[in-house]
């Protein structure tokens, strides 16, 4: 477990920043209400006090499994486990000694940002099409609802990448 947990709080308040400027009328807010057919009256109304803290909490559960994508020493934990959480056992002490050395491989913002692209392209863009697909939506509507969750997943790998702390374990 990470010894800085709560940047899984931070990061997902990602998506709700995001969305704020991706999904404003001066930006793509207009053309994702015409595509959903959408307008300003149909908009009024709707809970958002429970739209936000939904978004939220999704958002925090997206970051805490994205962290297993783009912190590639996840996989070398989960290779020892169950042993590895045995104080003393052998596998912890494996784990320690390869954390010492490889323990910062790949932890930049840009690896980050590259597992974000990757995830963004080979699941959430295969994802939001075939969805589209059986809604009869347009290209148009996949597009803006891609870029936004490119952008967002570049923002959230890249700031877990750089910033998730694993401690040794003991």
């Amino acid at each position: 477990m990470p010894t800085n947990w709560y940047m899984f709080f931070v990061t997902g308040l990602i998506p709700l920043l995001i969305g704020f400027l991706y999904y404003n009328p001066k930006t793509f807010g207009t053309i994702w209400m015409k595509t959903n057919g959408f307008t300003e009256e149909s908009m009024k109304g709707a809970n958002m006090g429970l739209i936000f803290g939904l978004t939220y909490l999704f958002s925090v559960v997206l970051s805490f499994f994205f962290t297993s994508v783009v912190i590639h020493q996840g996989g070398v934990f989960s290779m020892l486990m169950p042993d590895v959480m045995v104080s003393g056992s052998s596998d912890q002490q494996v784990y320690n000694e390869l954390m010492v050395d490889y323990g910062d491989r790949f932890r930049t913002f840009g690896h980050g940002v590259i597992h974000g692209i990757m995830a963004s392209v080979f699941f959430v863009l295969p994802i939001i099409a075939i969805i589209s697909l059986f809604e009869r939506r347009g290209w148009k509507y996949i597009m803006i609802h891609f870029g936004f969750w490119l952008i967002c997943l570049m923002l959230i790998g890249g700031v877990l990448c750089q910033t998730i702390n694993y401690g040794a374990l003991s």
